[in-house]
């Protein structure tokens, strides 16, 4: 878990449009076990895909909360995911291929929700 979240942080802080993966979050993703690092660059393939829409600014994203993520040698399906923009959460739904070292993204596909009520929030340990 501490290693996921240095990760989060550092691609909050090195995010870009085209967000080509610099030295420090290659050594950070390649630290993490195979099946992570792949979670983890969907993850943030998520977060630029949804940031190019223009309509959202996310901060966060979540694969697993509604339903646990399916994977399928290099890909991964994540159909109850969520993401966070400005103190919301929505939920989201992708599908996302990595290249062998799980660093290449080689597709992505996704699906933004609806928002999630605040009720849900402790439920499913979701904090602004």
């Amino acid at each position: 878990m501490k290693k996921q979240l240095s990760v989060m942080a550092l691609v909050l802080f090195s995010a870009s449009a085209a967000h080509a993966l610099d030295a420090r979050v290659t050594r950070q993703l390649n630290a993490l076990d195979p099946d992570e690092r792949r979670e983890q660059r969907c993850d943030m393939e998520a977060m630029d895909q949804i940031r190019k829409t223009g309509e959202f600014r996310p901060d966060k994203v979540i694969a697993y909360t509604f339903s646990d993520t399916i994977e399928d040698g290099n890909k991964l399906k994540a159909p109850g995911a969520v993401f966070r923009s400005a103190g919301d959460w929505y939920r989201l739904k992708f599908k996302c291929e990595t290249g062998e070292a799980g660093l290449k993204i080689m597709s992505f596909d996704y699906t933004i929700g609806s928002k999630v009520t605040r009720d849900l929030w402790d439920k499913y340990y979701l904090y602004d």
